[in-house]
């Protein structure tokens, strides 16, 4: 916890919870602040999930916090199978409680599921939340991350109260002390930062990852478009998805 003076007046800074993710801390004093929640969004193919995933790889073997993953789009198995790619065995992280995998994909395309956790419905907001009310007392977790929202919106199919549900999901999960990343996508054309248009209106900071064609190649890039109670960088910085998972180069820039 960081303690500043302001006029003879001691007040203390918010707790930073690092991500852990090379290059990316340093572009917002340290990491992201506690108990909030944040969008991140792209395109596919931009590194989502892989980003999303290593904030809680990392937060469970570096920094000894659990963490919850939501996978929404995704059976938990071929998430597992995918992460083992970069040396990431989730499964030893499961039976060690220092993470909880929520499949809430099976039932949603009416598939049986045997995995532990599981969301019986479709959707429904109250289902999901107690779910994970449930694993923070059992696993202690302070990380949280849903991938993604997009298909909960077009679940909802109704932009006001996709809003609602999840400002419902984003407060709730501040208000149990999980420090959350809620991905979402956005078409590749246009300037929009989120599918739907409300996102980030309901996060504390949105992060934009970018995946963008520069003559025959595909650039990845990264923009912390806000991020409210911390400074942070205002510039787009590149960054790679190596064998060991995101790597951002804080010291370069992208111009287009």
């Amino acid at each position: 916890m960081e303690i500043i003076m302001m006029k003879g007046v001691k007040m203390e800074m918010m707790e930073r919870v690092p991500t852990g993710i090379t290059g990316f801390d340093e572009l917002c004093e340290g990491g992201l602040l506690r108990d909030r929640s944040y969008l991140l969004s792209g395109t596919s193919g931009s590194g989502k999930t892989v980003f999303a995933m290593q904030y809680l790889y990392n937060g469970a073997e570096k920094f000894n916090e659990p963490g919850i993953f939501v996978s929404t789009e995704e059976r938990p198995q071929h998430v597992r199978e995918h992460f083992i790619t970069f040396g990431w065995d989730l499964e030893k992280l499961e039976d060690e409680n220092m993470l909880a995998i929520i499949d809430a994909t099976s039932t949603k395309i009416g598939l049986p599921s045997d995995e532990k956790y599981i969301d019986v419905r479709p959707f429904d907001t109250r289902s999901l939340l107690d779910q994970i009310i449930t694993i923070q007392d059992e696993i202690g977790a302070r990380r949280a991350v849903l991938d993604s929202t997009t298909s909960i919106g077009f679940i909802i199919n109704d932009i006001a109260k996709f809003r609602v549900e999840l400002l419902k999901i984003s407060t709730t999960m501040e208000i149990l002390g999980l420090t959350s990343i809620l991905t979402c996508e956005v078409v590749e054309s246009g300037d929009r930062i989120s599918r739907f248009g409300v996102e980030n209106f309901v996060t504390e900071g949105t992060i934009v990852l970018y995946y963008t064609r520069m003559e025959n190649i595909r650039v990845r890039s990264l923009e912390i478009f806000k991020m409210r109670g911390t400074n942070h960088s205002k510039k787009i910085h590149p960054f790679d998805i190596t064998s060991e998972g995101v790597v951002v180069h804080s010291k370069e820039e992208v111009f287009t």
